[in-house]
């Protein structure tokens, strides 16, 4: 997809998405670096769900450093792959304590050099806790790009950031993530992808690859 065409799109998912908000229930930075990498390979809601009761439970770093790892893990044990987060969550707060006083950082660097945080954790924590632009990918947002030939199908979650904010201006990177995501669960999704009705996005129809795959089946 050539980069005008590619443009035009992106600006339908801005405007089928004006204003989309965090999924994520959190407000402090720390809770915000919490939420999203309890996220990994769980539904927002189920993290939402267990979040209450870990943040009442565990309001600053220093306390959750503090506590024991079983009784971390009692307070997410719904979520998938809980063992390992528990122990995510208790070595990344003690990081919290030990480097940083006990506050979150802002930059890549500091904010990967934390235990179980990549660059897609740091790229949501820096947008949603400090409004820096930023575009975070995930599998919706992978899907969705390598789909239509934004990207190439074997292109990285880093170099899908890089063409995405290359692409577009970083007044719109917040947004575009945020809507592109809701684009994959909504609309785009991995088994019963659709695209929204209006015209102009139907436009498109023929330049999406999964669902010229569906409609050969």
């Amino acid at each position: 997809m050539t980069n005008a065409r590619a443009q035009q799109l992106l600006r339908l998912v801005l405007d089928l998405y004006p204003d989309p908000q965090p999924t994520l229930n959190a407000t402090s930075p720390y809770q915000i670096l919490v939420a999203v990498m309890l996220s990994a390979q769980t539904t927002d809601v189920a993290v939402n769900a267990c979040t209450p009761a870990l943040f009442a439970a565990y309001p600053t770093p220093a306390v959750m450093a503090a506590a024991p790892l079983a009784e971390i893990e009692a307070k997410i044990d719904r979520l998938g792959l809980y063992h390992n987060k528990a122990k995510y969550l208790k070595a990344l707060s003690a990081a919290l304590v030990d480097h940083f006083n006990g506050q979150v950082p802002q930059t890549y660097a500091a904010l990967t050099s934390l235990p179980g945080v990549g660059r897609k954790t740091a790229t949501v924590v820096r947008t949603d806790a400090f409004g820096i632009p930023g575009i975070a990918v995930d599998t919706h947002v992978s899907r969705i790009i390598k789909g239509f030939g934004i990207a190439p199908q074997k292109a990285t979650p880093d170099q899908i950031q890089a063409r995405l904010e290359h692409l577009m201006q970083p007044e719109t990177w917040i947004r575009l993530h945020r809507g592109l995501i809701r684009l994959g669960r909504e609309w785009l999704t991995a088994r019963h992808p659709q695209l929204p009705p209006d015209p102009a996005w139907q436009a498109f129809k023929n330049e999406y690859k999964p669902l010229k795959e569906g409609q050969s089946k």
